[in-house]
């Protein structure tokens, strides 16, 4: 099952974390941009070809402290389609390295429309006879509330082709509450109620170290709700937002681990990526300044939940 290599690359680095490739102009070194814009002048292809020379330069720098990537697939798309081969070039350089790779898409509909994105992220397409993956990424996020008819298709796909998902639990932002929050009629709220929900579908798709193939995101910025959420779902995998940028630290995400120090992996984006900004370091330091706030998020978190254990 998937998430269990992930698991695998978590315990071997001791680092239960994952790199967001969220990558914009603003983000990247200088010369970078400079030499994709002398060669391709001031388009599409020239901003794409600056985003995958800067992904390559972090996974080179990551790869063997941190266990995953996690692209976000609207800051390929924003770049037209010339972004979106980025966005299928970064997830196969990145398994070419040996990372895990969570593709950031968010996807929700039902039936045969489902069905495609599962295909598309993480099946193989049918050409001309021919079965080819598309995007070949080793798990994407969705968005479960269109309920079972939205997951079906998804875990059909995860069971055979080794992938996994994590679906929208208890998100990161500040509005999250105002319908994840609210009570239903059987006392849960919605968010656990999603939660129960995950635990169901992951029965399709077990694991050999306890979590399934469906996985939950759930923010960092909630560390009460992380807690209770953990302690409800004891087979479900948390991706976890919300850490640096947007506020959480080591005390916020420890909520979401196991006895283990298993059962979650915390996202940082623009810490990572932007690390050499922060710093105000060499831009051709760019790659170097990631690994060491990689290392310092990771020092951090394993300082407060202890060694991982399989």
């Amino acid at each position: 099952m998937s998430l269990d290599r992930m698991i695998e690359n978590i315990v071997k680095m001791q680092n239960p974390t994952v790199a967001g490739l969220d990558p914009k102009l603003a983000y990247i070194p200088n010369y970078i941009l400079a030499e994709s814009e002398e060669k391709y002048g001031k388009t599409l292809l020239a901003a794409a070809n600056a985003l995958f020379e800067f992904n390559k330069g972090l996974i080179d720098e990551l790869c063997d402290i941190v266990p995953a990537v996690k692209p976000q697939a609207a800051y390929y798309e924003m770049y037209g389609w010339e972004g979106v081969r980025v966005l299928e070039a970064t997830i196969a350089y990145a398994k070419s390295k040996g990372m895990f790779v969570i593709t950031d898409g968010k996807r929700n509909d039902i039936g045969a429309t489902m069905e495609a994105y599962s295909t598309a992220h993480l099946g193989e397409t049918e050409v001309f006879g021919e079965m080819v993956p598309a995007f070949g990424s080793d798990s994407l996020t969705v968005n479960g509330y269109l309920g079972s008819d939205g997951i079906k298709p998804l875990t059909k796909v995860c069971a055979e082709k080794d992938k996994g998902i994590f679906v929208l639990v208890k998100t990161s932002n500040k509005s999250s509450g105002e319908l994840q929050d609210m009570v239903l009629d059987n006392g849960n709220t919605v968010y656990a109620q999603m939660g129960e929900m995950c635990e169901k579908w992951g029965e399709e798709i077990p694991g050999k170290y306890g979590y399934s193939g469906v996985g939950a995101v759930v923010g960092a910025t909630y560390p009460a709700m992380l807690g209770e959420l953990r302690e409800k779902m004891p087979h479900t995998f948390f991706l976890v937002p919300g850490y640096g940028a947007q506020g959480g630290a080591a005390d916020d995400v420890a909520p979401g681990f196991d006895k283990n120090g298993l059962g979650a992996i915390v996202n940082s984006s623009r810490g990572i990526m932007c690390a050499w900004q922060k710093e105000g370091c060499d831009e051709k330091d760019f790659a170097k300044a990631a690994r060491r706030e990689a290392i310092r998020m990771r020092d951090e978190i394993i300082a407060r939940i202890g060694e991982i254990k399989l």
